[in-house]
């Protein structure tokens, strides 16, 4: 696990010099950005699975143990799921004006 996540890092940061030249001599901005807005989607399609994947299971669990108070989970869930949704939505947003200024 360390060491794919060493040769994760390794890549990454060796390809951003890579992704900056501009191939004329200058360094351009237009690798850097797509690769920023690639890694904002990416790590926000990942945050939100997680946390939805988490209150989903305590959501379950918490109903398991205790039916009767299923309405108010399931309220309580759905706001939840709809906030970290709005978030990986929001960062979207930002991924595409991030875009926009190539």
């Amino acid at each position: 696990m360390k060491k794919t996540l060493l040769l994760s890092l390794a890549t990454l940061f060796t390809a951003v010099p890579a992704a900056a030249y501009a191939g004329d001599g200058g360094v351009g901005n237009a690798g850097i950005i797509a690769l920023a807005a690639g890694l904002v989607m990416g790590i926000a399609a990942l945050g939100g699975t997680l946390a939805q994947s988490r209150i989903g299971a305590a959501a379950m669990e918490g109903i398991a143990r205790n039916p009767q108070a299923q309405p108010n989970m399931f309220v309580s869930m759905i706001l939840g799921l709809a906030l970290i949704e709005s978030l990986v939505i929001f960062s979207f947003v930002i991924a595409i004006q991030i875009v926009g200024k190539i």
